[in-house]
């Protein structure tokens, strides 16, 4: 009867250490082994970055138990979060796709993502990209618009894109014209192809961002609510944050601004996934900008009081773009550092143009809206923004 007793009491403890380990460690044991075995999420990886990711994603699937050491001067993510964070769309990665999606040659072009007149391109290595095809030039001119702007600010969730003309008469594209004949594309239209990306899924609104929600802030109950919470959860929270001032930024009203625009019809709205915004391993990918800057602007009347409500739904920020907005802000020259990235970086920007002298001015008053907004959230929670040293960056 002792043994028995014995026996009961060692498989109790054994069991409840087994347990306790496939709680704690368990997630971080898939997630590696999924890496481990070549999941690359259309990334052009090597066995060295394969190595890197293997190990970032496993530090940062360990749970957090102190929740408040995630921040950092009261409003500021902690710049040890953000060292865990998974490179996304890194400086080596963009130059060498746009260098070849400007040059290589298109073998197969099919209907494909998002609307009727879009279509997925495949290149001769077998990469994919995102043709979009606007209904006019303001989509197009959005869309590389807010990407190069995203770069400025730091915020690498957007994938790269370049500019082309889909002419058959041209090289890259000539195996596909007839497709391009079935589209009934213009051949000297100016489109974007952006990078395909697989094994991409939905993303859900964080519920702290819905209506009623406590908001993304250092206050006590976003830390209770944040307390063993995994770095992988936090880092997804930080690119969330990136997210609400970058659509503030652009106006950009067709993904979480028009969630809450919908909500007088369906009440679950903000429930639904999110449109435009979808979830790697390595965290969220921002697509389909194109109404940010140019369209955004033109109907920002209709759409203000949405983009601010969102806004002020977060009092959290990444340390690295509230110090690129402050440079803006204080250097007062948003607008010739886009253009001359832009021009920089794409050969029809002189044909395609830019952005009217009333949205120059748009795109500068709201970078100042947002520095404020940041500095209302430093003087609740620490101290004003003015004492973070402002640098010059390249991109």
């Amino acid at each position: 009867m002792r043994k028995s007793k014995v026996t009961l009491l060692f498989i109790f403890v054994s069991s409840s250490i087994i347990l306790t380990f496939y709680i704690t460690f368990g997630l971080d044991l898939q997630l590696g082994l999924k890496i481990l075995t070549g999941y690359d999420n259309g990334y052009f990886l090597t066995g060295s970055s394969r190595h890197l990711l293997y190990k970032t994603s496993r530090v940062a699937s360990h749970p957090t138990s102190q929740a408040f050491e995630q921040f950092q001067e009261g409003f500021l993510w902690s710049e040890n979060l953000e060292t865990l964070e998974p490179s996304m769309f890194d400086d080596e990665h963009i130059g060498v796709w746009r260098e070849r999606a400007h040059i290589q040659q298109i073998v197969h072009l099919e209907p494909g993502c998002g609307r009727v007149t879009n279509g997925l391109a495949t290149f001769a290595d077998g990469s994919k990209a995102c043709v979009r095809y606007g209904i006019d030039a303001d989509q197009v001119q959005g869309e590389i618009l807010s990407y190069h702007l995203a770069r400025m600010l730091g915020i690498y969730n957007l994938p790269p894109l370049v500019l082309s003309k889909p002419d058959p008469e041209k090289k890259q594209w000539m195996p596909v014209r007839e497709s391009i004949e079935s589209l009934r594309w213009t051949t000297q239209a100016i489109v974007s192809l952006t990078e395909w990306v697989p094994n991409l899924t939905s993303v859900f609104i964080p519920t702290a961002l819905r209506k009623g929600g406590e908001g993304l802030n250092p206050t006590n109950m976003c830390l209770i609510a944040f307390k063993n919470k995994t770095t992988t959860f936090l880092i997804e929270m930080m690119q969330w944050t990136d997210l609400i001032l970058f659509d503030y930024l652009i106006a950009n009203f067709d993904r979480l601004a028009s969630n809450l625009f919908n909500l007088q019809w369906d009440g679950r709205m903000m429930e639904r996934a999110t449109s435009n915004l979808l979830k790697s391993r390595r965290g969220l990918v921002f697509i389909d900008n194109e109404a940010g800057l140019v369209h955004g602007y033109r109907v920002l009347n209709s759409w203000e009081q949405y983009h601010r409500s969102l806004l002020g739904t977060v009092c959290i920020f990444r340390k690295r773009t509230v110090q690129r907005i402050a440079e803006l802000k204080h250097q007062r020259n948003v607008s010739s550092r886009l253009l001359a990235l832009y021009q920089a970086g794409e050969p029809l920007a002189l044909e395609l143009g830019f952005l009217s002298e009333e949205h120059l001015e748009t795109l500068q008053n709201r970078l100042d809206l947002l520095y404020h907004h940041i500095e209302q959230c430093k003087l609740r929670h620490a101290e004003p923004i003015s004492h973070l040293p402002v640098n010059e960056y390249h991109v």
